[in-house]
């Protein structure tokens, strides 16, 4: 019988062609089970990295990304993606592979990762975006496994010659898969270079077969059907195995230079430029207690920047590394506007690279729940969901207290373990406890893991709807002696240390909610209430109240642009066992801004908020802050 094949590889061209092209070279970007041929990998700070961003994309498990919210039976992990799955033959040991993935999650052709291809390689870029759609198809579904019935392929014409001889060859070798919706995929672009991948399956098995002597010999009549398949699909085989050996070329290239076989390297870059205009707040509920400075704030530009080193061991696990440098004026400074209500985003000066982030998450439960594992660096968003759609500090809103609910997603964090779990479709539950990781990675008297500050969360997330989505999250929080920061550095000086530097315990309430009542308009807000608790030095106690409400305009002028409105009142004091140290008059706070994307990488976002009776008094001048902030995420 090889005598046989022999004569056939020396008849046709196309024969030879296919037999020096091997299925463990030409696909091996697919794992393959015995069984169970896998489909193509889900593509991956999320945030975030996302965070999206990096905090990105993040997928990362929230129940509202911009301003829609998704539903919550599945959390799922983003693994490399695969540039693209073929079905091959079960029998050939094909190995794990490795993607290329951009921020966006996106395909790059290899071909197209030259900057400037050769004119013989512009079809090798064409194909590999076949490739890439081609995979992009599988994306989503669950584990598809393996037919072995031509019959059950239903878009497989039973009228074709190539159909008798395909079912032939599949039900005697097994040597092409299927999937198990009765489709082979072969009504897109790659019919032909799929057929002509099986064709070379069946080749292979049967070479196999005749190296192993078995008794299940290939019989002249099938040999005689797969050199006519080989001979109508020449074209194809030849061009597969240009393509290929140019593909494995390039690969070994970036295989050669990669930085690593399971980490990415993420990066995001800040640019902040900033203004505001009015007086430097000099009175609080105890008086005046600074001198009055007209226009004290000069323009400035300042930076964030942010190296994340994001691992994965399984595809579904996240470790994340991170690095980051800053320099941003925090406005609230007593030489400035002396007040937290004017602090920013981002704000804050570090004078070296530091370690920033440092977190590992995996899924269990078949990806309804997600632990989550910080030595430094996991913030309460990371596993409460926020549902309002401007949490993000590089693409969400401009001022510290309008990304976010401050009465539970400003606090004690940085070490600790959180647990998101999807009990349905529209129920979801968060916990977690984390201490402050300025103090859990010291063992002195008063520190250490739950002997200084911490925070200990629960929050209930229910969502009847793809598009509207409840809340309801409890901390409780301790602050030690000289550590203390009730409001999270947001509203009056009093709301954040109510008994100043003394210990204190809170318990905090908040509610949230996020409503896309149309394509370009969603409506959310929050409303929070701290209670707190004198733990040294007193026993005195104090009510602490925010509000805000906040109006979401996606895809405003054109698709991807993002507008926002957000009205509230800052951390307030509305009782206080010392009724002087309540605050008396309201402060509202008015933000609005534009997100303008030119690319998937690059964003500038013009935007302003106005303060008025800074720190809830009315002797403060109203102050007004503008900015401009330009984010790059690659």
């Amino acid at each position: 019988m090889s005598k046989i094949l022999l004569k056939a590889w020396l008849l046709s061209p196309a024969v030879l062609g296919a037999s020096l092209m091997a299925p463990t070279t030409a696909f091996a970007e697919l794992p393959v089970t015995e069984a169970q041929p896998t489909a193509i990998a889900a593509a991956t700070e999320a945030s975030a990295l996302t965070e999206t961003a990096l905090e990105p994309t993040q997928t990362e498990l929230k129940i509202s990304e911009q301003v829609s919210v998704t539903p919550l039976n599945t959390l799922t992990l983003t693994p490399p993606q695969e540039l693209a799955q073929v079905p091959v033959n079960p029998h050939a040991g094909v190995g794990p592979s490795r993607g290329i993935e951009t921020p966006a999650n996106t395909e790059i052709p290899l071909a197209d990762l030259d900057a400037a291809p050769q004119a013989d390689t512009v079809n090798n870029a064409e194909v590999m975006q076949q490739l890439n759609e081609y995979g992009r198809e599988g994306r989503g579904s669950k584990r598809q496994a393996q037919v072995t019935s031509v019959s059950q392929l239903s878009d497989v014409e039973p009228t074709a010659w190539a159909f008798q001889a395909l079912q032939s060859l599949v039900e005697r070798y097994g040597c092409i898969a299927g999937y198990p919706d009765g489709t082979f995929k072969g009504n897109r672009a790659l019919t032909r270079f799929e057929f002509a991948a099986g064709v070379n399956a069946c080749l292979e098995r049967i070479n196999e077969l005749i190296d192993a002597s078995t008794k299940d010999l290939v019989t002249r009549e099938d040999l005689a059907k797969l050199q006519r398949l080989m001979e109508e699909f020449a074209g194809e085989l030849a061009t597969l195995r240009g393509q290929v050996t140019a593909l494995e070329a390039r690969t070994g290239e970036l295989e050669a230079n990669q930085f690593s076989t399971t980490t990415k390297l993420r990066g995001e870059a800040v640019f902040w430029f900033g203004d505001g205009e009015g007086n430097r707040a000099s009175e609080n509920v105890v008086g005046q207690f600074a001198d009055d400075s007209d226009d004290p704030t000069q323009a400035y530009l300042g930076y964030r920047a942010r190296l994340n080193f994001d691992t994965s061991f399984t595809g579904q696990d996240l470790l994340r590394t991170r690095l980051q440098g800053q320099s941003i004026p925090t406005l609230n400074d007593f030489d400035l506007f002396n007040t937290l209500m004017a602090r920013t985003a981002i704000d804050g000066r570090s004078s070296n690279i530091v370690l920033d982030n440092l977190t590992y998450r995996f899924p269990f439960s078949q990806g309804k729940g997600l632990v989550w594992i910080g030595a430094r660096g996991l913030a309460l968003d990371d596993i409460q969901d926020v549902l309002t759609p401007f949490g993000d500090d590089a693409s969400g809103a401009i001022s510290r207290f309008g990304r976010f609910n401050p009465t539970t997603f400003q606090g004690p964090s940085g070490t600790g373990v959180g647990v998101e779990y999807a009990f349905s479709h529209a129920f979801k539950a968060n916990v977690g406890y984390m201490a402050d990781d300025t103090f859990a990675s010291d063992a002195s008297q008063g520190r250490g893991l739950f002997n200084g500050n911490y925070t200990a969360m629960a929050q209930l997330v229910f969502a009847p709807k793809s598009n509207l989505a409840f809340s309801l999250d409890y901390n409780h929080r301790y602050f030690s002696n000289d550590n203390v920061y009730v409001s999270g550095g947001t509203g009056s000086w009093i709301a954040n240390k109510p008994f100043g530097e003394n210990a204190t315990g809170t318990d905090n309430l908040g509610f949230q909610m996020n409503w896309r009542i149309a394509r370009s308009f969603s409506l959310g807000g929050w409303f929070g209430a701290t209670w707190a608790d004198q733990k040294n030095g007193g026993n005195n106690n104090a009510t602490i109240i925010n509000w805000a409400a906040v109006l979401g305009f996606p895809d405003l002028l054109r698709e991807g642009d993002t507008a926002g409105l957000i009205v509230g009142m800052p951390p307030k004091v509305t009782s206080h066992d010392l009724s002087g140290l309540e605050d008396e008059d309201t402060s509202i706070h008015v933000e609005g801004f534009y997100r303008f994307p030119f690319s998937e990488y690059v964003a500038i976002t013009p935007g302003f908020y106005v303060v008025t009776n800074p720190d809830h008094n009315s002797n403060n001048d109203t102050i007004f802050v503008g900015t401009l902030r330009t984010t790059f995420r690659f």
